[in-house]
C-alpha cells in the first residue's frame, strides 16, 4: 500500500497540529561480509563430515563425527550469526534507534526533530563494499553509531531528509500552537 503523494514526490503533510503517526522507513543490520568466514567454516565442515562419514578408523565412531561437526558449526556459524543478528538499527519518521543485544536488550534512539550532525567514515575495505560507519551527534545525548552498514550512503541521504522533515512539522506545529485562530 502506497501513501498518497503530494508536489514533488515528497507525501503528504498532515495538517497543523494534527498528531504525526510514527511510520517505519527502514530497517537494517551491519554489513553480512563478517559472516563470510562462518559460511567458509560451514561449507568445510559440511563437505568432510560426508567424506568421513562411514570411513572413520576403528577407534571412533560416525556419533562422535557427527557430534564434533555439530559442535564446531555451533561456535564457529551460529554464535557469529546471533551476533550479527542482535544489532540492528530501525529508522522511523519521528527517530532512529539502534538496538543490541541477545537476551537483554538495549536500545538508543535519536529523535530528528531534534536535528544531529552526520559523519561518515569509510575505510578501505567499507569503501570495497559500499558500506561505512556512521556517527549520528546532536551535542547533548551520547553519539550515536551505525557500524558498518551498507549502502551508508542511501543511509545517510535517508537521515538528512529525515531531519530536514522532522524539524519542519516541528516548527510548523509549535507556529500553530502560539498562534491563535482567527486572528
Amino acid at each position: 500500500m502506497t501513501q498518497p503523494v503530494g508536489l514533488g514526490g515528497r507525501p503528504l503533510m498532515p495538517p497543523p497540529g494534527a498528531p504525526t503517526e510514527e511510520r517505519l522507513i527502514a530497517r537494517f543490520h551491519r554489513n553480512a561480509r563478517h559472516l563470510f568466514w562462518s559460511a567458509l567454516v560451514l561449507i568445510v565442515v559440511s563437505g568432510a563430515t560426508a567424506y568421513f562419514y562411514d570411513n572413520l578408523p576403528a577407534p571412533f565412531t560416525n556419533g562422535m563425527l557427527l557430534a564434533a561437526a555439530g559442535l564446531i558449526v555451533l561456535i564457529a556459524v551460529v554464535v557469529p550469526f546471533l551476533i550479527w543478528l542482535s544489532h540492528s538499527y530501525s529508522v522511523t519518521t519521528r527517530r532512529i534507534i539502534a538496538h543490541n543485544g541477545i537476551g537483554a536488550r538495549r536500545s538508543q534512539e535519536m529523535s530528528h526533530a531534534r536535528g544531529y550532525t552526520i559523519t561518515v567514515r569509510r575505510g578501505l575495505f567499507q569503501r570495497m563494499w559500499g558500506a561505512g560507519t556512521v556517527t549520528l551527534t546532536n551535542g547533548v545525548d551520547a553519539p550515536l553509531r551505525l557500524v558498518d552498514i551498507s549502502t551508508v550512503s542511501l543511509v545517510h541521504e535517508t537521515l538528512a531528509d529525515q531531519i530536514e522533515v522532522g524539524q519542519i512539522l516541528a516548527h510548523r506545529n509549535a507556529q500553530s500552537a502560539t498562534t491563535t485562530p482567527g486572528f
